[in-house]
């Protein structure tokens, strides 16, 4: 857990206390960078905008591993990898170099935003939109309803 100077502090024992201290924070700061999303009028024809902003908010966060407010290159590869989209060095770059508008080598959020939101179809916008595709198939849990011969076909 980062301490005053950002490095690791070992003999800090509340590491999980201060982890969502900074994830409260990070999500502070995201949830004031989607409200002027929401204020923005040309992005008003965009249905269910205020649940995808939610939604690509908690992607961000479940990706931006150090709490930095960008994704970079590695925190990129770890996500891929629990995609099952396992991508080279050189692919995460291209990716990156795709929607980095700053030159900066790493995707903010604002930057992720007008990815997801806009009509560019990149790489890593195919990618997050197939896995979240694929998330919404989830089996039901419990046991199956109980059926009698009537309902049958």
């Amino acid at each position: 857990m980062p301490g005053q100077n950002g490095q690791l502090d070992l003999h800090n024992k509340q590491g999980g206390k201060l982890f969502g201290q900074l994830k409260s924070k990070q999500d502070e700061e995201l949830t004031s960078i989607n409200q002027t999303y929401l204020d923005d009028d040309a992005l008003q024809e965009i249905e269910e905008l205020p649940e995808q902003l939610n939604k690509y908010k908690d992607q961000f966060m479940e990706f931006d591993l150090d709490n930095s407010g960008d994704i970079d290159i590695m925190e990129l590869k770890q996500m891929m990898e629990k995609l099952n989209c396992a991508k080279t060095h050189l692919e995460l770059k291209k990716m990156i170099a795709e929607v980095d508008t700053t030159g900066s080598g790493t995707i903010s959020y604002k930057e992720f935003l007008d990815m997801m939101l806009g009509t560019k179809s990149t790489v890593l916008k195919l990618i997050l939109k197939f896995e979240e595709k694929m998330r919404e198939k989830e089996r039901p849990k419990g046991l199956p309803p109980k059926r009698d011969l009537s309902s049958l076909p």
